[in-house]
């Protein structure tokens, strides 16, 4: 992770970053056995903090809009596939078939006002990873204005998000990556005020017998999703939304998610790879996006 500040107390500001991403990677991690979501899955009910409530909502709300492509409650599939722990492994469609039973976060009971939270059916798990990170930085961004930061950057794991321009005034430029390469990148941003997070299945993969298995699993299927995608890009003012829509399209697959960003056009603008390499960025971006590919423009 890499958060830069600039200003006064800019050094204040990057301290109190860092110290609220570990906040809230203790609170929230499926890896961390002291976390309040590890004990929500372990007992299926719980009060939940205002960070973990305010997630849980947002995944329900987008549960609904997607219509089930990003599902909170996928993680024992996950589980199964072993990208939690990196022990990897194929499992059977038998024993797919059997926890996909158990996939339905519209089955989660959640009250926004008291933050109570419980799970009908005792197999249900939930991880908030397909979020977190987009909130976690929309988190920074309100600790920097709180510093007086007019000017900073903060990038987890290539989840990018700006705060107004660079000291010069002129826009932060993002590389977009390429999915082939690490080095390569799709095209350059130029953003203000913006949250731009990729989703692509070169991000965690393992390979079984020839075949390369990503990390975006499809709740319908209990597969990794193979809807015609390589990569997908959401530009959003809004951290968390930006990350939970950039595994919903890539799961969506291009038609679905052209379809979705029509919607929604108010709130997000996307760049989509599809896996024959045609590049399709949506108008709202179109001018302050640059790249050697040929750009096809979504139009509203």
């Amino acid at each position: 992770m890499t958060v830069t500040a600039y200003g006064e107390k800019a050094q204040d500001a990057v301290d109190a970053a860092e110290a609220e991403i570990e906040r809230l990677d203790t609170l929230l991690s499926t890896g961390n056995a002291d976390s309040e979501i590890v004990k929500l899955n372990e007992q299926k009910s719980a009060t939940l903090s205002e960070d973990g409530g305010y997630l849980v909502k947002r995944a329900l709300e987008l549960n609904k809009e997607t219509d089930g492509a990003f599902d909170i409650a996928i993680y024992p599939v996950m589980e199964a596939w072993g990208f939690p722990t990196q022990n990897f492994r194929v499992p059977s469609a038998d024993e797919l078939a059997g926890l996909l039973e158990h996939v339905d976060a519209s089955k989660i009971s959640y009250d926004k006002d008291t933050r109570k939270i419980s799970f009908e059916d005792d197999q249900m798990k939930i991880d908030l990873g397909g979020i977190a990170k987009g909130y976690t930085s929309s988190r920074i961004m309100e600790i920097f204005k709180e510093n007086g930061i007019e000017s900073g950057l903060v990038n987890l794991g290539g989840n990018v998000q700006a705060l107004g321009t660079k000291t010069d005034g002129s826009n932060w430029r993002v590389a977009v990556q390429s999915p082939d390469d690490t080095e390569d990148y799709l095209g350059v941003l130029s953003i203000q005020d913006k949250a731009v997070i990729t989703s692509g299945g070169y991000e965690r993969y393992f390979e079984q017998d020839g075949v390369t298995y990503h990390h975006i699993i499809d709740p319908k299927t209990g597969y990794p999703a193979e809807n015609g995608l390589t990569s997908v890009t959401i530009i959003s003012d809004d951290g968390t939304l930006a990350d939970g829509l950039s595994t919903s399209l890539f799961i969506m697959g291009k038609e679905k998610a052209e379809k979705f960003w029509k919607k929604y056009n108010d709130k997000f603008d996307v760049i989509l790879l599809t896996d024959d390499e045609q590049l399709y960025v949506s108008e709202g971006i179109a001018d302050d996006f640059q790249s050697d590919y040929k750009v096809n423009v979504m139009k509203k």
